[in-house]
């Protein structure tokens, strides 16, 4: 018995470090309240996946397997106990518009070229997590990201046209191409399909509005199969003779996913491999988004490497088993979380209920009109295109709203992978715009009190507060990088060269962060410069960081230790009997303690006294 319950508890920590601590809390509740949840997500994915797979140019099934085969690897081997990874609209998307010009979307090449870039995606992913890159997730800037959220919401509702309308699809791709064939079809719209969309809309949209829980986009696909049914089986019977056969999703060639190496040519990988990476930002984007914003309602600490590593793997076995680019869903995560599940095996029996409903139900799934399926992508369009956000965005920040409309105008204008690119680069433009202007403040003093603190000069209650006409005391705010150094080194420049300049310089450096070795350089050309004007350069309280830097390029050696203080009264009282006692014989300001051991000042003679000499 002592040897059993020695493996057991072996195998358990063994399948805790390989899954995740959750594996020592399974109890039987717990795998009744992950096995409802489950339900509950294979429910809600069921039209979605039918519906992103049309979206991304591929066959239904495809998006259904998505749902399978990634969201149990995903689940295992992230680190959310709650995210459901599967198909996304943005993902969708973003595949159509950068494989449709490479292939007829739905043919047979254009899906091996999907699965290939599914894998190229799975590798990056675990790559990342891998090597701990997960931090690099946090330059997707979410500005970027909101901007291409809205301008796939745009496409998605644009690509969503002809079949809501019945039309053919068209032969050409990109949103502009897409309108006008929708403008010059309109003659030969089909009341029927648009019949069909209309009632699918409104059912579900009914639906979400009185019972957000219940699975709405699922009820309204129901209705409008059951009337498109009803109408073609017994034309009169319900409604008037439909003009024309509705198209349908049609059979599925397997309800199963089946293991299959994806057949591409060589030659097209250079070109894929640039596609993967833009798919590659996008996906992580999603991913960690969405699981941060899980995390925050479970209470649960995320691991971005482990969760990258986990959605990395889902897409590189996904891609051999008839499934596309997957990331985390919010559409499932949220409800999964709110349905009471506690462990990654509520997206694990998600994925097994989802083939057996697949399987039990593929020749209803066969019915289901192309129209309705288009009526859920509008309906998924409108909800992405957050107005109210857009509104928040423009009053907080006109830089981050900028970022954001020029990616959704990039979005829908011009490939993907490279919106997403310019997204990314603007956010790290405006960011390397606002450090590389650190804020340098002059800095005095609030009174005589013993515990007086130093106080920026220069708003109106400042103003009037003099300065020492020998001493400058600037506080430095931000990274002193080869980014800012100009700046810096500009801002310096024009203290030593004023009217009347201040030959010693006290840096208050304990806002100032981080140093390169451009930053170094910068301080140590300060320092020159101030002792050839016959002052001297001074630190109070430089970062640990900073310091270690400057003892790296020789800079302390250069400065001198006894030109770094941890006390300003020290500081100052240090620096004080270097100044020129001329000048501070003369000086009106006197703003040290050390100033009330000067000689007082001669009083001004009296302009009747001045007249009585002369």
């Amino acid at each position: 018995m002592q040897v059993i319950t020695s493996l057991r508890r072996a195998s358990l920590n063994m399948s805790a470090r390989l899954f995740g601590a959750w594996v020592r809390e399974i109890t039987p509740s717990s795998l009744r309240a992950d096995a409802l949840a489950g339900l509950l997500g294979a429910v809600l994915v069921l039209p979605q996946g039918i519906a992103f797979a049309t979206l991304a140019g591929l066959p239904p099934q495809y998006g259904l397997f998505t749902a399978v085969v990634p969201c149990i690897i995903a689940a295992l081997f992230g680190s959310s106990r709650h995210v459901m990874s599967g198909p996304t609209n943005a993902n969708s998307l973003a595949m159509f518009a950068m494989l449709s010009p490479l292939a007829l979307a739905f043919s047979p090449a254009y899906i091996q070229l999907a699965l290939v870039v599914t894998v190229m995606v799975g590798i990056m992913q675990w790559l990342i997590g891998a090597l701990r890159l997960g931090s690099l997730a946090n330059f997707i800037s979410p500005a970027a990201l909101f901007g291409f959220t809205s301008g796939a919401a745009i496409l998605i509702a644009v690509y969503a046209l002809p079949d809501l309308l019945g039309l053919a699809p068209a032969s050409v791709h990109g949103a502009a191409s897409v309108l006008s064939h929708v403008f010059s079809q309109l003659s030969q719209v089909q009341p029927t399909a648009l019949a069909v969309a209309a009632i699918t809309a409104l059912v579900a949209w009914s639906v979400h509005s009185l019972k957000p829980s219940w699975p709405y986009m699922l009820i309204g696909l129901v209705a409008s199969t059951l009337l498109a049914w009803l109408w073609l089986k017994w034309p009169g019977s319900v409604l008037p003779t439909p003009d024309t056969a509705l198209r349908t999703v049609g059979q599925m060639t397997t309800p199963w996913p089946r293991f299959e190496i994806p057949r591409i040519s060589w030659s097209a990988v250079p070109e894929l491999l640039g596609l993967a990476f833009a798919l590659t930002i996008v996906a992580l984007g999603q991913s960690i988004s969405i699981a941060k914003a899980v995390a925050a309602r479970s209470g649960q600490r995320i691991d971005p490497n482990r969760e990258f590593c986990g959605q990395g793997l889902s897409n590189i076995v996904g891609g051999f088993f008839s499934c596309y680019v997957s990331c985390g869903s919010m559409n499932r995560s949220v409800p999964n979380l709110q349905a009471g599940a506690r462990s990654p095996l509520a997206a694990v029996s998600s994925a097994l209920l989802l083939l057996a409903l697949v399987a039990l139900s593929a020749s209803l799934l066969a019915q289901i009109p192309m129209a309705a399926l288009a009526a859920l992508l509008l309906l998924v369009a409108v909800g992405l295109l957050d107005l109210k956000r857009w509104r928040q965005l423009f009053q907080l920040s006109r830089t981050e709203f900028a970022v954001a409309l020029t990616t959704l105008m990039a979005t829908v204008s011009i490939r993907l992978e490279m919106a997403i690119l310019l997204g990314t680069l603007l956010s790290l433009m405006s960011f390397l715009y606002r450090t590389s202007k650190p804020a340098m403040r002059s800095m005095g003093f609030d009174g005589w009190s013993p515990e007086r603190q130093f106080v920026v000069l220069g708003n109106p209650n400042t103003e009037r507060l003099p300065e020492c006409p020998q001493l400058k005391l600037l506080r430095m705010e931000g990274e002193v990088y080869f980014g800012a150094s100009q700046h810096v080194a500009d801002t310096l420049y024009a203290l030593r060269h004023q009217l009347h300049p201040q030959k010693h310089l006290l840096v208050m450096g304990k806002s100032m962060n981080f140093i390169d070795l451009a930053g170094a350089e910068l301080w140590e050309a300060e320092l020159s410069a101030r002792r050839a004007m016959g002052g001297d350069l001074y630190f109070h309280r430089p970062r640990p960081e900073v310091i270690e830097m400057w003892k790296t390029t020789g800079f302390t050696r250069v400065l001198g230790p006894e030109h770094q203080f941890s006390d300003k009264r020290i500081a100052i009282a240090t620096i004080f009997p270097k100044l020129d006692p001329l000048i501070c014989k003369t000086c009106t300001a006197r703003i040290f303690w050390e100033c009330k051991s000067l000689p007082p000042l001669a009083p001004k003679p009296s302009s009747d006294s001045t007249a009585t000499a002369t």
